[in-house]
This record gives C-alpha cells, structure tokens and sequence, in this order.
C-alpha cells in the first residue's frame, strides 16, 4: 500500500502520511456526525437515546478504523495525541482536516434528510448556549466552563487507556464509548454536548442553509474549550498517570 503514502516537504526534511489515515478519520467523523447528530435531531433530543446514539458510534468506529487510524474522529483527541508526541503535528494537521471535512459531509447528509422530512426542525444537532441564565440554562462562561472539564474527562480516559501502562488492551473501545455516553448525560441539557470542535462546527455551517446563524456565531466556544480541556488532560496523563511511560521505566520489577 506504499502507493497511497503521501509525501510532504517539511523543514526541508520528506515527512510521510499515510492517505488511509485521513480518510479513516473523515469516514469516522462523517458516521459519528450524521448517525448521533440525526439521533438527536429525530428523538429531540432525547438525552438518554442521543448519548447512546454518540456513544455507540464511538465503539463502533474504533474497531473498524482503530487499527488505521487510532479512531480520533475528533481534533481535540488529536491536539492531546500531539501534545504527547503519539503522532506528529503534521499528522496532527492531516488528521484535523480530515474530521472537519467528514463532520462537513455529514452533517451536509443529514440535513438533506431533515428538510425533506415532514415536522422535523432543522437542528442537525448543533452545540450553543445562551447569552444570558434568564432564558436558557446557561451562560457563556458556564459553557466554556462544561466544555473544558467534560472534554479534559474524555480525553483523559482515552489516553490512560491507551497509554504505555494501560492494561485494557481490546476493552479499550468499550471504555472510551461509555465515557463518551456519561458526557453526554450530563452536557446534552446544558450546551448540547460537543467535546469534539469538528462535530460542532460541521452543523453549525449547515445551519446557514437554514438562515440560522446563532449556531456558527457561538461554534468558537465550542472549538475553544475542547482543545483546553484537551491539553489539560495531556498534561495530568504525561504527568501523573505517567501514561507515556512504560511499566518498566517506572518499576522495573515488573519487567
């Protein structure tokens, strides 16, 4: 499969990205966009059904495009793979540009089912907050606030999981799923849950076609904050779970 490695100048050095990884990564993202958004859009929102729908998603696709790709189908996965040095920043990049374009593609999908739909609003699932506590249940500190710690939560688990010391070998998948599914539990009733700046910035621009332009105006907070939550939880992986570290290096009686 060499014929599908790209090749890329950087720093005057040949970097090599394999082209199955960032259709892995749009694939992903484009399943998990247009199956869990179009759960929430078609049980409105049910929070219950709408987590299992993300959290489901996620278990499936690590075990059809984890052994390509490690199954981020996210960018705030990526940015704290990168911050520990499991991929490269110009992996990163790729990897990025791959979940925005597949979050695009589904959430495009999704809405030409909606509005061929009879009584179904065009949501396609999108993330926001209110600007003030007097209409809505909560404000954009309070947003910022959920979606830094439920993203650090997320993304901590996935990295201790799959971490040099971690033990949970195939179970990974099932672990990473349900953590995902607990998020939800608790963000769909406040910002809609993203965790995942691709998910929500992918029916954030859909909604334009509908003349709704709330959604894009607020995606920042949305980006934002799941890359914040992200690095925190590089760093307390790196650091103090050691999950960077083999076994070994930290007791080496365990050789």
């Amino acid at each position: 499969m060499k014929a599908l490695d790209v090749l890329f100048q950087a720093g005057g050095k040949m970097a090599k990205f394999d082209v199955r990884k960032f259709v892995a990564e749009a694939l992903g993202t484009m399943v998990l966009v247009l199956v869990a958004c179009g759960v929430a859009v078609f049980t409105n929102a049910d929070v219950v059904a709408t987590s299992l729908a993300f959290g489901l998603v996620i278990v499936a696709m690590a075990y059809v495009i984890g052994p390509v790709s490690g199954c981020h189908i996210n960018p705030a996965v990526s940015f704290g793979m990168a911050l520990n040095k499991r991929i490269t920043w110009l992996e990163f990049l790729f990897y990025i540009l791959a979940q925005f374009i597949g979050a695009i593609v589904g959430a495009a999908s999704l809405y030409l089912i909606v509005v061929y739909t009879t009584d179904v609003p065009v949501a396609l699932g999108t993330n926001g907050y209110r600007f003030d506590t007097v209409t809505g249940n909560i404000n954009l500190v309070g947003a910022l606030t959920v979606e830094v710690i439920l993203t650090f939560i997320f993304v901590l688990v996935i990295l201790a999981v799959t971490g040099k010391r971690s033990g949970a070998g195939k179970k990974a998948g099932l672990i990473i799923g349900f953590t995902l599914v607990l998020v939800h539990l608790i963000g769909i009733p406040l910002t809609g849950t993203s965790v995942n700046p691709a998910r929500s910035f992918g029916p954030a621009l859909m909604m334009l076609f509908d003349g709704k332009t709330v959604p894009i105006s607020q995606v920042w907070v949305f980006i934002v904050a799941p890359l914040a939550g992200a690095a925190l939880a590089a760093l307390v992986a790196k650091y103090l779970l050691k999950s960077e570290t083999p076994v070994e290096a930290v007791n080496p009686e365990a050789k």
